[in-house]
């Protein structure tokens, strides 16, 4: 039956989700020892952005390839990530329980600066996963394509805390959660922002472009690498007018 050929849409669907739970299980693994949770997404976000622009991949090999290459720079910002978010929380902790009266305007200033963390958080790792940059650069780029990609970004944050809000309220699809909990938002948020960074990528391509003469096919063969260093702030501003895409 033709239903069941391999090229099938039936067949390149069910393909599709054993890949996905596969990424899963493998993102959750390498998420165990906790200090490794920074490279196991950017590597999850790098397979997923593979996967929404359907290009040939081998899960574990890419998986682990891309944690290798991002695991310093991934753990750093994971780590700086995780001692502002633990700020965040003592300073809400403080405010809520300790008896001391805290104005309204601190409360704004810090469920702002929450919010921006959150953003920044939205897409540092699918940018660690695809550009090569510092790691300071890395954050800041990341802010500005969040805010770039505004309500996207506020859609990829529903996603990815979407897992969590139903593990509290249908407790009974625990299974179906921890398969696709983590890998399953991440291909969805890629497909948002695929267009986007396609936009990105061709544009610091031809700024980065061999000149006329010379060997252009070690850039083609780094062409799935990180490989646009330190040029992604100057195209964010050109990117400035466009906006959404």
């Amino acid at each position: 039956m033709k239903l069941f050929n391999l090229d099938s849409p039936l067949m390149q669907a069910l393909n599709k989700m054993a890949d996905l739970m596969w990424l899963n299980i493998l993102t959750m693994i390498c998420c165990i020892p906790i200090i490794t949770i920074g490279p196991a997404m950017t590597a999850m976000h790098y397979m997923a952005l593979k996967m929404a622009r359907d290009e040939e991949c081998y899960i574990t090999r890419d998986y682990f390839k891309s944690f290798k290459l991002n695991f310093r720079q991934g753990t750093l910002i994971w780590l700086l990530m995780l001692f502002i978010l633990a700020v965040l929380a003592g300073d809400f902790y403080i405010m809520n329980y300790s008896g001391l009266e805290f104005g309204t305007p601190l409360r704004i200033i810090l469920i702002v600066i929450s919010f921006l963390v959150l953003f920044v958080m939205t897409f540092v790792f699918p940018v660690l996963a695809k550009f090569d940059n510092t790691v300071l650069r890395t954050i800041k780029n990341a802010f500005f394509i969040a805010v770039l990609q505004f309500p996207k970004t506020i859609l990829m944050m529903i996603l990815a805390v979407a897992p969590a809000g139903l593990f509290l309220f249908f407790p009974q699809i625990t299974p179906i959660i921890f398969l696709f909990g983590l890998a399953a938002p991440a291909w969805v948020s890629a497909k948002l922002y695929s267009g986007f960074f396609k936009k990105l990528e061709a544009q610091i391509a031809e700024n980065n472009a061999p000149e006329e003469g010379t060997e252009g096919a070690e850039t083609e063969e780094a062409g799935d690498e990180r490989i646009f260093k330190d040029e992604l702030d100057e195209s964010l501003l050109e990117n400035t007018g466009s906006g959404q895409s």
